[in-house]
């Protein structure tokens, strides 16, 4: 039986309070697998950022239960939660966030220096195509690769889930491609599962579970019977 990465019971967020009061999540109830390919899907404002910071140990919260597998997140210290995400988890946002004056290599060294069983950072950029640029710095990449980068060091640490907050918002439909294409690859060689938060909805048809927010509720969740590639994805 397939256990679930995450599990979530009647989850909610609240910023503020009173008449001023945001309900960014209203009561939010998930099941995700192990090892699946799952897309977010919401306008701006809907919620689905703020379910993968809190998921992702980055923010809590406001009521409702968390699991990680069988361990609950709700009720993990500050601590624990930066254990967890040190152990078990990878981001890649939007904007590459890399170190300017480190090469590629030495960006993925980072995180490798500080995880319990990292990936060689070379093989970590060979995954994503890169391992003739481990020498370049990022003013020396383009865009495409600079996420490629980002997606290596992320992977280096060889974490349970990988959390993707519109990562190729910045790129083009060619060069996005490509990243989706990692994205996939990082899902299949390393079984991690993999989760991408997006409003492209194109981005969907790639996924083997598509999660549909709408003013912080989970309006709709199916899998795909048949999925695309990512070169066959309308931009």
């Amino acid at each position: 039986m397939t256990q679930n990465t995450f599990t979530t019971r009647n989850l909610r967020k609240v910023y503020g309070e009173g008449e001023a009061a945001v309900h960014a999540l209203r009561g939010v109830d998930l099941e995700i697998p192990d090892g699946e390919f799952v897309v977010l899907l919401g306008p701006s404002g809907s919620g689905k950022s703020t379910l993968l910071n809190i998921i992702g140990g980055l923010d809590r919260g406001t009521d409702g239960e968390v699991f990680f597998r069988d361990r609950e997140l709700s009720a993990m210290s500050d601590a624990q939660l930066t254990r967890y995400r040190r152990d078990h988890v990878g981001f890649v946002f939007q904007f590459y966030n890399l170190m300017p004056s480190l090469t590629a290599r030495e960006n993925v060294e980072l995180v490798t220096e500080i995880a319990r069983d990292p990936m060689d950072p070379d093989a970590a950029l060979a995954l994503v195509g890169l391992e003739a640029r481990g020498d370049h710095f990022p003013a020396q990449l383009s865009g495409g690769e600079q996420q490629r980068v980002a997606i290596a060091r992320a992977v280096a640490k060889q974490p349970d889930v990988l959390f993707c907050d519109e990562p190729t918002g910045a790129l083009d439909s060619t060069t996005g491609r490509a990243v989706l294409n990692v994205l996939k690859t990082v899902n299949e060689k390393l079984g991690a599962t993999v989760l991408i938060v997006t409003h492209a909805a194109a981005q969907a048809a790639m996924a083997d579970r598509v999660i549909r927010f709408a003013d912080g509720s989970v309006s709709e969740v199916r899998r795909n019977a048949t999925k695309l590639a990512p070169e066959e994805i309308e931009w």
